[in-house]
């Protein structure tokens, strides 16, 4: 009971723990992505997110909905990831973001979620789950996401592209 416990936790929705994934180049709300989008509070108008982790790229498709449009605000990112669970990347968000909380029941690979307000989840591996997140988005071809990843922290590069 305990390994399915542990397996399936997630980030803190009360308080951040100790050493986990920090943002390392904040954007300070600033959109440096090239995008011009009128009167849209500049956020970017495409969806099309690139992942990068290393030598490797992932290209992501966003949500259309509040908690993404407010996550590209912030790109180009590239934060600290922390390690959870054997199935998941993490960090903090300095702000938080608006949430519609779901129980998905199955986390897949490459699946972006949100955790409480301010916990952005990258999961490598897919398991059942009981806890709620709210969709950021997801990897459009997850295969050699857990490679990618490694064991341990890991610098992640969230940016958007045409």
């Amino acid at each position: 009971m305990l390994a399915l416990s542990v397996g399936s936790a997630s980030c803190s929705e009360d308080e951040p723990l100790q050493g986990t994934g920090q943002q390392t180049t904040p954007n300070n709300g600033n959109n440096s992505s090239g995008n011009n989008n009128n009167n849209n509070e500049n956020v970017p108008v495409s969806n099309n997110l690139k992942i990068t982790i290393g030598s490797a790229s992932f290209n992501a498709t966003l949500e259309s909905n509040e908690t993404a449009k407010e996550f590209k605000k912030l790109l180009p990112l590239t934060v600290n990831m922390s390690e959870l669970n054997g199935n998941e990347k993490l960090f903090y968000l300095q702000n938080s973001l608006p949430t519609a909380s779901f129980s998905p029941r199955t986390i897949q690979t490459g699946d972006l979620m949100l955790y409480g307000s301010t916990c952005v989840v990258l999961f490598y591996e897919s398991f059942s789950t009981s806890y709620t997140y709210t969709r950021l988005g997801r990897i459009t071809n997850p295969s050699g996401l857990a490679s990618a990843v490694g064991a341990g922290s890991v610098n992640v590069t969230f940016e958007i592209t045409d």
